[in-house]
């Protein structure tokens, strides 16, 4: 993928990288792979914002995409590639050999014409989904099943994957960008190659209005507060906030350990945070 970077003809070009999204597919997605979506501007069914920095934006149509992949042993062919408004990656328009068409995650050097398929054991091919535990070692691979059946979880933002890097007591191990490694069962799927557009991190949107369009609303800083209205606001002049941030709830934040799932402690070989430690 390239990016787009613009000559400075008005203040809202300046600065402004964008991804190339030329070899994407112009028209519209396929009606019935979509459903409509509203929006809430980060409101519940009381009306309070439960949600803060969420408002207006352009208006969307959900892509219903196969995290699944258990349509095992029928071919696809990819007949384009999309934009996805509610996801960072690109998706994959497949049309089965059954006549069924479904959307997929992208992955990286996936292009139109190109043969897919989902089976227990296939080929180690980008957009073929399969068992991790018949996957070889060091296979990159992404969309990634946590529980067998409930769909992919793991590596499915743009530019992420996971990496196989051993097999243990009929459970596979698997490296995380975060650095955490851990074990995941052999009978999950995983779909073969690297998610598409990993430039999406390398983009400036150049102008807050950009930012709107996508939903997001600017927020205040809690220091530019006042201290009823933050815990970290007042004192005189320009103050850092205190040695330990939180929210405007009082509630530890940046960096303040939230998991407490003891459950799932034993699947974790190595915590993200190990190199921390140090």
């Amino acid at each position: 993928m390239a990016l787009k970077h613009y000559n400075p003809t008005s203040p809202a070009q300046r600065g402004l990288i964008l991804v190339d999204r030329s070899h994407l597919h112009k028209g519209k997605p396929v009606k019935a792979l979509t459903e409509g979506k509203r929006k809430t501007g980060g409101r519940n069914n009381k009306g309070h914002v439960t949600s803060r920095g969420i408002a207006g934006g352009h208006k969307q149509r959900y892509r219903i995409i196969d995290f699944k992949r258990r349509k095992w042993d029928v071919e696809g062919t990819v007949e384009r590639l999309e934009y996805d408004p509610n996801r960072t990656a690109f998706i994959a328009l497949v049309k089965y050999d059954d006549g069924e068409l479904a959307y997929i995650l992208a992955p990286q050097r996936l292009s139109p014409g190109d043969k897919v398929i989902a089976a227990k054991k296939t080929d180690v091919k980008p957009g073929n989904a399969m068992e991790l535990g018949q996957m070889p070692v060091g296979t990159i691979c992404h969309n990634i099943e946590m529980k067998p059946g409930k769909g992919g979880q793991i590596a499915r933002s743009a530019g992420t994957y996971v990496q196989l890097v051993g097999r243990d007591r009929g459970m596979v191990i698997v490296r995380l960008n975060s650095g955490e490694q851990r074990y995941i069962r052999s009978d999950c799927m995983g779909t073969v190659g690297a998610v598409s557009n990993p430039d999406n991190g390398n983009t400036n949107l150049a102008k807050a209005g950009r930012n709107r369009w996508l939903g997001r609303r600017p927020l205040t800083r809690g220091v530019a507060k006042n201290p009823v209205d933050h815990p970290h606001g007042g004192g005189e002049g320009r103050t850092s906030g205190g040695r330990h941030p939180v929210t405007p709830w009082g509630k530890p934040t940046k960096g303040a350990r939230t998991r407490n799932n003891k459950a799932t402690d034993k699947m974790i070989i190595r915590s993200r945070h190990a190199k921390k430690k140090r």
